[in-house]
């Protein structure tokens, strides 16, 4: 067994997740009392060029030495670091983020908790350990997605860690993250169980209005009462994700519930409550997110096709077969028929995410599915037979597409189950 050159002791999330109960994926530690070439003649691999981290050779698990860290320049690159033998554990501590994660503990079960993160842990607060972390703006983004997954135990954002936060955006540390990372953030939170909360923490500290203005513009913005008995369309985008979450465990599926309705926010004002048009409006918008903060090709275009077609979702029982043929080819569902049926997701949480409306049945979407079943099963091979070639044939299998999508009937009682996945 490899002998670790100074005192090792667990950190960060290993040690929160296993007081609060949590099944714990990774473990972190942190080395007092030695150098990085202590640690290389003991066979660790150092990775990484900003701080001195090392791989363990037999476990892979990542080993720190302690350190501390200064602000040198704005922004999340501006930091020097000193690693060196007389750096204490609590002295690595303090620069870390939140209390919760501030929690350290021995090779013996002692738990070392100097700056409060049990008692933090106690009452469900993520709290800052100290000034030092308005130094880097990534940490608005961790504060956030933590909230997302740790929101459904009871956790909130301590009061004056989000004071903290609002006055680094208002000091434009938050313009200084680079697209990469705020996508990473957020594709994180996607998966968590309560992404909801990484949105409204970062519109409660101002950061979502920087970063994703397209969104934050949605609160305040009313929709037609009969329709939306929650009125305002922020409120609204909250409540269709938490409706994702329930139907899919899809990031891309949960993002296009987010972004669904993007066009209602350049709506304007003397139209209100309506909001005519929005689809198209919306899926430019859409385009112009994903491109600022470099979204994978998957997540754009499920969006891209749900802000764009998700009014033709929901009114496909009054569509024409033609119509329907339509909106199948302009999905592109008969290529990708899986997106397709992702997008079924994201309209039905579209659907439901309206007070009172959290448990309809959602039966466009078993439709749209049966038609493009339907037409998917109409085969070229007899029209080939019949010596139909090209522009005639193309018209002909056409002609049987819509002949068997207008052979279903949408009120069939097998189109009006809930939708539980496709």
């Amino acid at each position: 067994m490899t002998r670790i050159p100074g005192t090792v002791y667990r950190v960060g999330g290993a040690v929160r997740d296993r007081l609060l109960g949590l099944p714990v994926h990774e473990r972190d530690w942190v080395v007092v009392g030695s150098t990085p070439e202590a640690m290389r003649a003991a066979g660790f691999r150092p990775v990484g060029k900003d701080f001195p981290v090392f791989l363990h050779p037999q476990t892979h698990e990542e080993y720190a030495l302690a350190r501390t860290e200064r602000k040198t320049a704005p922004g999340y690159h501006g930091f020097s670091f000193h690693a060196a033998p007389d750096v204490s554990l609590e002295d690595d501590l303090r620069r870390r983020d939140l209390t919760v994660n501030a929690i350290a503990q021995s090779s013996d079960g002692t738990l070392i908790d100097p700056y409060g993160g049990q008692s933090d842990l106690a009452n469900r607060l993520l709290r800052h350990v100290s000034p030092a972390f308005a130094e880097d703006p990534v940490r608005i983004l961790r504060v956030a997605r933590f909230a997302a997954r740790f929101a459904p135990l009871g956790f909130r954002v301590a009061d004056p860690t989000l004071a903290l936060m609002r006055q680094m955006v208002e000091a434009g540390e938050v313009d200084a993250l680079v697209p990469e990372r705020v996508w990473q953030e957020l594709a994180r939170a996607l998966t968590e169980a309560a992404p909801r909360a990484f949105f409204e923490t970062l519109r409660a500290c101002g950061a979502l209005a920087r970063l994703i203005p397209e969104l934050d513009r949605l609160w305040g913005v009313p929709q037609p009462p009969q329709y939306h008995p929650e009125i305002d369309t922020g409120d609204h985008i909250m409540r269709v994700l938490d409706q994702a979450v329930l139907l899919s465990t899809d990031p891309a599926v949960r993002f296009a519930a987010l972004l669904h309705d993007l066009g209602k926010g350049t709506t304007p004002p003397a139209h209100w409550p309506s909001h005519h048009g929005h689809e198209q409006r919306g899926e430019g918008l859409v385009l112009d997110i994903c491109a600022r903060l470099k979204a994978p090709h998957e997540f754009r275009d499920l969006a891209r096709l749900v802000a764009r077609e998700h009014g033709n979702v929901h009114r496909a029982l009054e569509l024409r077969p033609a119509t329907v043929l339509k909106l199948l080819e302009a999905a592109d569902a008969f290529r990708r028929p899986e997106r397709f049926a992702a997008a079924l997701l994201a309209c039905t949480a579209d659907a439901r995410g309206r007070p009172g409306h959290e448990r309809d049945a959602y039966p466009q979407a078993a439709y749209l599915q049966r038609a493009l079943d339907a037409a998917r099963a109409v085969a070229a091979q007899p029209l080939l037979e019949r010596g139909l070639h090209g522009p005639e044939l193309a018209a002909a299998l056409r002609r049987e597409r819509i002949a068997a999508i207008a052979g279903l009937n949408p009120d069939d009682p097998s189109g009006k189950e809930p939708l539980g996945g496709c």
